[in-house]
């Protein structure tokens, strides 16, 4: 007797459950039938990507001597060709000097030549010198002339030196590093700042199983709330390193957003890895009573409820609108027909 009361009360409750209302029924106007098609998806993987400056340019003295002036520092925004520090060497200025006193001096030796050659062409002229006479004297104010002419190159030279002291940016861009203080003796060729352009990328490091999968002109899907506080954005693959370090293989995307300031920042990103196949439906088309997901196929004439599981909620285009839709892991196949519950 307990065991026909108990077996009634299961009729009853599944009785109940068939006649309960959907509560994924779909509205009015929108998708009565769905053809159930196999799909191919690239799973996804997190990993974590490095802001990176695309180019990080270093700008070196040109000369050696003192720093005497240093006009920027960690954080700063240069342009190119500003002037960001300035190097000073007290033995140019003494150079120049001398320079300049050698100059007086051929200046004065090449005005006596001058004069001793006009006194020789009139000399010439009147028969009383030989020819060999004003050969020495054309000659001489040519050697003083040339001489003169060289020290003015020298002196050019120690002004250009003087200039180059000026340390200019060779990029636009963020000051990530400033090694030197003023007063420092520097040596020629040392770096004085380090400028990250302002082109930011995420520089990715995937295990090296993942490699062939990736290619240039992948999406990869971005957390940007550790960037700006917004919602999640996509970016692209712009290009693979093909050599792997350590097991790993290093990849850059282009991502709008990324800022132009912090250096380093680590952000996670979702990369697609190998493809598999996956069953996708509209979501009014799943129901769900008592904790169970079911889906209404049309065999015939016939229509009739299966249980299915329900995976991760993505959007699919559906007759050109784009509506939530559920992944199915199992209870479908290729070619089921679904009607509306």
């Amino acid at each position: 007797m307990r065991r026909t009361k108990t077996r009634l009360l299961f009729l009853l409750c599944t009785m109940i459950a068939m006649q309960a209302p959907s509560a994924y029924a779909a509205s009015e106007g929108q998708t009565q039938s769905f053809l159930v098609r196999t799909t191919q998806i690239a799973d996804q993987k997190a990993v974590f990507g490095t802001v990176e400056s695309l180019k990080v340019t270093p700008a070196r003295s040109r000369l050696s001597g003192t720093l005497a002036e240093l006009s920027l520092s960690e954080g700063d925004h240069v342009e190119q060709g500003q002037t960001i520090a300035v190097v000073t060497d007290v033995k140019l200025a003494l150079r120049i000097q001398s320079v300049n006193a050698r100059m007086k001096a051929l200046a004065a030796q090449k005005e006596n030549a001058d004069t001793e050659l006009a006194r020789a062409k009139d000399l010439f002229s009147r028969g009383i010198i030989p020819k060999s006479r004003l050969d020495a004297a054309v000659t001489a104010a040519n050697v003083l002339s040339n001489q003169l002419k060289s020290a003015r190159a020298d002196r050019n030279v120690l002004s250009q030196q003087v200039n180059e002291g000026k340390v200019l940016a060779p990029a636009s861009g963020r000051v990530l590093l400033v090694p030197v203080t003023t007063g420092e003796v520097v040596m020629q060729g040392e770096t004085l700042a380090m400028i990250a352009t302002e082109n930011y990328i995420l520089r990715l490091a995937l295990p090296e199983r993942h490699a062939r999968f990736i290619r240039t002109g992948d999406t990869v899907r971005v957390d940007a709330s550790l960037v700006d506080g917004s919602t999640s954005r996509t970016g692209t693959i712009t290009k693979v390193y093909p050599q792997i370090s350590d097991g790993r293989v290093l990849a850059d995307a282009q991502v709008e957003g990324l800022g132009d300031y912090f250096v380093g920042e680590r952000v996670r990103v979702w990369v697609s890895t190998d493809k598999r196949a996956r069953i996708v439906i509209p979501a009014d088309f799943v129901s769900t009573r008592f904790g169970v997901d079911y889906v209404r196929i049309r065999d015939g004439d016939e229509a009739y409820d299966i249980v299915v599981q329900r995976g991760m909620a993505t959007p699919i285009e559906v007759q050109g609108k784009t509506v939530p839709a559920l992944e199915i892991l199992t209870g479908l196949s290729d070619g089921d027909e679904l009607i509306a519950p």
